[in-house]
């Protein structure tokens, strides 16, 4: 038995959850997410908790009993708290500006490259090598997150890039370095 699909999801005070038929939608104050379930699986209301359920013990149902619960999870949490990442940009020159909601990122190429806000995501930079990702649909911010860094990825011998604040580089020894060694 899934332990992550059978433990219930709390539904703070402010948060509004309709079930209709496989369409789950969940409103908090920050705003509304919507999810279609899989056929085999029921979410339930009770006692201001999510229940999730599943009909059969098919390998693919429990397999989807643990995701659906967490993706339940993380909707009420970006709901009421909302999700953010925060990149780091490391090189001479590289810097990163917001222009009105879109981004622009400045990383060694002939020219800037322009991120553009989709809706629900907010652009911050509260310093020029500092990028925050906000949103309330977690898996919406890793991804445009992910595209950023993607831009210009850290290589492994200086460590210039877009990285993830707290991501480790594997440095690895130059020519140089071998060669005298």
């Amino acid at each position: 038995m899934s332990r992550i699909g059978q433990a219930p999801i709390p539904v703070p005070d402010g948060v509004n959850v309709s079930i209709v038929g496989d369409n789950v939608t969940i409103n908090g104050p920050r705003g509304e997410l919507q999810r279609a379930l899989p056929e085999k699986i029921e979410v339930s209301q009770v006692d201001g908790e999510l229940r999730v359920t599943r009909a059969t013990e098919q390998r693919e149902v429990r397999a989807l009993h643990g995701l659906v619960r967490s993706l339940l999870n993380n909707m009420v949490v970006g709901v009421t708290q909302g999700f953010e990442k925060r990149l780091e940009i490391a090189g001479v020159g590289y810097r990163a500006s917001k222009q009105g909601t879109d981004l622009e990122v400045l990383v060694g190429y002939s020219h800037p490259v322009r991120k553009k806000a989709p809706a629900g995501i907010e652009f911050e930079v509260p310093a020029p090598t500092r990028i925050t990702v906000r949103g309330i649909d977690k898996e919406l911010v890793g991804q445009i997150a992910a595209e950023i860094r993607a831009i210009r990825k850290p290589e492994p011998y200086k460590g210039k890039g877009i990285r993830y604040e707290g991501e480790h580089i594997r440095r690895k020894a130059g020519k140089a370095a071998k060669a005298a060694g």
